[in-house]
């Protein structure tokens, strides 16, 4: 089986090798967020899930040499003006390369992971406490139905909203009721905790305290 992904992964690479979108290196080894995320399913999620995203959106974005120079946001912001044959793929598989990118920077070891004062601040300025902000993100996490994520947005007026999304949509898409720059996420794909949490989404959700790099989460939240 291993051996079944490590081909895949490595052909999944050389394909978009001289292409717009590639995986991005990781900051922290696959086994570092043990034993909140499992290895073996960072392995798959980030090299399969995310390289499948990477590209397919290369191969959509491939018939419009202009809009390759464009940045996901900007698409995303105008998904109106994508053409319609590709408005699907870039908005499942564009979804999917911008969130996992994020996540990946949004998680950190265990022994990095300690919030930051500012963060602090603006969160009981804005939920009461931190651990009311913590259980109303819990639960946007635990109720989205099927695959999505759950977000804390800083919407255009400077406000931080909690929120979720199905599949890959996100709140930087102009088809997302709220939109804003998103400053957390959380992906409640099964794909992200099924091998190590089965069907315990609220364990993965509850453990994920433990890896959040809360430096990342005040630089985007000044951002």
């Amino acid at each position: 089986m291993k051996k079944t992904f490590l081909l895949f992964s490595i052909t999944l690479l050389a394909s978009v090798a001289l292409a717009q979108y590639q995986l991005p290196g990781l900051s922290y080894s696959y086994k570092a967020l043990e034993p909140y995320i499992d290895s073996t399913t960072m392995y798959i999620h980030y090299n399969n899930h995310h390289g499948a995203y990477t590209k397919n959106l290369n191969d959509a974005l491939a018939k419009y040499p202009e809009l390759q120079k464009k940045p996901l946001a900007e698409l995303f912001a105008n998904m109106d003006q994508v053409p319609a044959d590709i408005k699907v793929s870039v908005r499942n598989n564009g979804g999917g390369v911008y969130n996992h990118v994020l996540f990946w920077e949004l998680l950190t070891p265990a022994s990095k992971s300690k919030i930051t004062p500012f963060v602090e601040q603006e969160l009981i300025k804005s939920f009461g406490t931190v651990d009311k902000f913590k259980e109303a993100f819990e639960k946007a996490a635990a109720t989205r139905f099927g695959s999505g994520w759950a977000w804390l947005v800083k919407d255009k007026a400077g406000k931080y909203r909690i929120i979720s999304t199905p599949n890959q949509d996100n709140p930087l898409m102009s088809v997302i009721d709220v939109n804003g720059q998103p400053v957390l996420a959380l992906d409640v794909w099964e794909h992200a905790y099924y091998l190590k949490y089965q069907s315990k989404r609220a364990d993965y959700i509850k453990n994920f305290w433990n890896i959040v790099n809360w430096n990342k989460v005040e630089e985007l939240m000044k951002k």
